[in-house]
């Protein structure tokens, strides 16, 4: 929904609030996704989100829930009877009740917990047990299971009788009785099927299934990979436990990325959406890394020192500092970044490292070449600087754009293999190592070339 259509409706429904025109409020609701119905109420005052929410339907309020901000349920929750609690527990799919329990403190948890029938409390403390990035914790146990018995007749019977309570009915899955998966079939395979043909005459049994401990990003990947909107999860022993469906996976590669992208910033994640973040926090979340990146830059300032003397007999030397670290800082950002994105999508793992370290050496020449002729010239054209001093400059910018590159590209690897996150090593980490081997490659070649005395 477009900003300006959210905000209409947020005014209209603010407007029959006010008004107290509840029975068009909740028809208006009612035509309404549960995605814009969370989006409104984050806008309207506290005292009128529990209004709101006790006119919509059981199963959009529901659904509604899910999509709101964590403070948002929280307000809810406290505002509700034991009552109403348990008509939006009952109504939440597993993994959408295990997101809220993890997410509220611990009181209130006990109270939802509570209000959950005894079936649906086992399930969700079962999902709980398992590591926070595993598949199992974000796995459904609300799937259809057939017998490879049934006739396609009696499959589509047994999805109408309980189907109404799973996440999906699209892939039906095929197990034993002792659970073991045997394979899947869609809702489309039944449906052009004879009514009297047995299941395992049409089920596919090859299955990608996932382990309910495996990392939950790389099977998120495997959706991207295999077009999935849902994939089997089995336990050690080949037993079928739940399903994870796509609506999950998108919410792991939000999550993910975003991570990624506070990490490349130099930039501990946030638990919390940015509006909804105390500067405290920010401030916390932010300091560390500048800290780490401010005692690393002293290294600059050493280097610098040293060849003093230098600096001193060509003051020319000096202006094109901030050029050869920039350019290096940014040679060296494009060659991480690109690899980091390579290793988040499984396109690239670290015995992959000498090709990747061919490829950019040959982009790193190509690059430095054409940057250091268009500096030569810029340098003797347009600043009237000697040939040995450009020379100087230009040989550096080479050399510096070659060892970015292989910094930028190795480093990510490195860390990814001793089982660090790759997002680590981006543009600020980066930055800061090239700059000081830019100034120790620049000052060596000068003290070189230029015979100046260090």
């Amino acid at each position: 929904m477009t900003e300006n259509k959210q905000q209409l409706l947020s005014e209209m429904l603010m407007s029959l609030i006010e008004n107290k025109k509840y029975a068009s409020l909740r028809d208006a609701m009612g035509t309404m996704h549960a995605a814009d119905i969370a989006a409104v109420l984050e806008e309207c005052k506290k005292e009128q989100v529990p209004l709101i929410f006790r006119l919509l339907p059981k199963e959009l309020a529901a659904e509604t829930f899910t999509q709101m901000e964590e403070d948002r349920q929280a307000l809810l929750i406290q505002s509700f009877s034991d009552s109403e609690l348990k008509a939006v527990v009952d109504e939440l799919y597993v993994d959408d009740a295990v997101d809220l329990v993890e997410e509220m403190p611990a009181n209130v948890v006990k109270r939802i917990l509570r209000q959950a029938d005894p079936e649906k409390r086992k399930l969700i403390n079962e999902i709980l047990k398992y590591p926070e990035d595993s598949t199992g914790s974000i796995m459904t146990t609300e799937y259809v299971r057939l017998r490879p018995d049934m006739t396609v007749q009696d499959a589509i019977n047994h999805i109408r009788k309980t189907g109404i309570n799973k996440e999906t009915i699209n892939t039906c899955y095929v197990t034993d009785r002792n659970r073991k998966i045997l394979g899947i079939v869609t809702m489309r395979q039944l449906l052009f099927s004879e009514e009297n043909t047995q299941i395992r005459e049409i089920m596919t049994e090859e299955v990608i299934f996932a382990l309910t401990t495996e990392d939950r990003e790389k099977v998120s990947l495997d959706f991207v990979k295999y077009d999935f909107s849902a994939m089997p999860v089995v336990d050690e022993e080949n037993r079928l436990v739940g399903i994870v469906t796509i609506d999950d996976v998108v919410d792991v590669l939000q999550e993910e990325t975003t991570e990624d992208i506070e990490k490349m910033g130099a930039i501990m994640p946030l638990e919390k959406p940015y509006l909804k973040t105390s500067a405290f926090e920010i401030f916390k979340s932010r300091i560390p890394w500048l800290f780490i990146l401010m005692i690393s830059a002293a290294f600059t300032g050493m280097i610098i020192t040293r060849f003093e003397n230098a600096l001193s007999a060509q003051i020319a030397l000096v202006a094109s500092i901030p050029m050869l670290m920039g350019t290096g800082g940014n040679c060296g950002s494009q060659s991480s970044v690109t690899v980091i994105r390579g290793l988040s999508i499984g396109e690239i793992e670290f015995s992959d490292i000498l090709k990747v370290l061919w490829k950019e050496m040959r982009v790193a020449v190509l690059c430095g070449i054409a940057l250091a002729v268009v500096n030569m010239a810029k340098l003797i054209l347009l600043d009237n600087l000697g040939v040995m001093v450009a020379l100087v400059i230009s040989i550096t910018l080479l050399l510096d754009v070659i060892v970015a590159k292989i910094v930028g590209c190795t480093l990510p690897l490195i860390a990814d293999k001793i089982g660090l996150d790759p997002a680590v090593m981006a543009s600020p980490f980066i930055t800061t190592i090239v700059d000081a081997i830019s100034l120790l490659i620049y000052f060596e070649i000068a003290v070189l070339m230029l015979g100046i005395a260090v």
